[in-house]
């Protein structure tokens, strides 16, 4: 009991203590699926979330995914996207958080900061219709490629050796990370812009890794809960990507570790400017179809 509140002691472990405790309530909360994914489902999980552990993201490859082999209907992407990449999420938070080296209050306040933005924005987007929806995600998707072009092209800041911020830059980081946190609701990826805020405020990139995964980890629990209360996401492919989803991260963290994802970036630009597209077009005939409906007959 002594080592274990000696352990507790420490901000970082008590700050992972949370994570469990937070993420145990979650699993207790979601409904049981009567029908189990498909393989083709957990496939998307573990593909994505692998990408996803070495610093791709998994929002943008997942509804390019969805979309490609029509496995949700656009409406509900958003929550699927949020409900099912949760616990691989937290599982990297774990890695992450224990061993890289983060500056306390800029982490701690960068989390919350995300969480109540996610909580705000998931109660917006869970009820929005199906139209709203696709041209959200549309822009989402364009904004997503153009943060993995400019990563690409090594337009990021360079960033420095610095683990956290204070004063003015620690506001900004806070008021950033909400705005982000609000946006993963439509389902826009913290992860590339959160790296870019961390290398504006001139911080270490790889300081970016526990605090956009930890940020994730705990508002993605949180803004879940809205989609599930609002049924806003696809029970069954959510459950795919979690089951899948965590093996990828495992064997990304812990077996591949690092590789060359220049030429997979390129690959999800141009996957991913085609899905904004398609769903831009489609709510664009979406709106022909309603005001057809709607014009007066003769």
């Amino acid at each position: 009991m002594t080592s274990l509140l000696a352990g507790l002691a420490n901000p970082i472990n008590a700050l992972l203590a949370a994570l469990g405790l937070l993420t145990g309530g979650y699993v207790l909360s979601w409904s049981r699926t009567e029908n189990g994914p498909t393989a083709l489902e957990i496939l998307v999980g573990t593909i994505t979330n692998f990408f996803d552990t070495l610093g791709i993201g998994s929002f943008a490859t997942t509804t390019a995914l969805f979309r490609f082999f029509k496995l949700v209907p656009d409406r509900v992407i958003p929550g699927t996207l949020n409900v099912g990449h949760t616990l691989p999420t937290v599982a990297q938070a774990f890695i992450y958080t224990s061993v890289i080296p983060v500056d306390v209050v800029t982490l701690i306040a960068m989390i919350a900061a995300a969480v109540l933005g996610a909580w705000l924005g998931a109660g917006i987007v869970a009820r929005w219709p199906k139209r709203k929806v696709q041209i959200g995600m549309g822009a989402a998707l364009l904004a997503a490629a153009t943060f993995f072009t400019m990563r690409n092209l090594g337009l990021f800041p360079a960033g420095s050796d610095a683990i956290g911020v204070s004063g003015i830059r620690l506001v900004i980081a806070v008021a950033g990370n909400f705005m982000l946190g609000a946006l993963m609701s439509l389902g826009i990826g913290l992860y590339a812009p959160c790296m870019i805020l961390v290398s504006l405020l001139g911080m270490s990139e790889r300081t970016a890794f526990p605090i956009m995964m930890g940020s994730c980890a705990f508002l993605m629990p949180v803004g879940s809960l809205k989609f599930i209360r609002e049924k806003a996401y696809s029970l069954r492919a959510a459950v795919g990507l979690a089951i899948g989803g965590i093996p990828g991260v495992l064997v990304a963290a812990y077996i591949v570790k690092s590789m060359d994802l220049k030429t997979v970036r390129w690959l999800v630009i141009v996957v991913v400017v085609y899905t904004a597209l398609t769903m831009l077009y489609s709510a664009y005939s979406e709106r022909g179809a309603v005001a057809t409906e709607e014009s007066p007959r003769t």
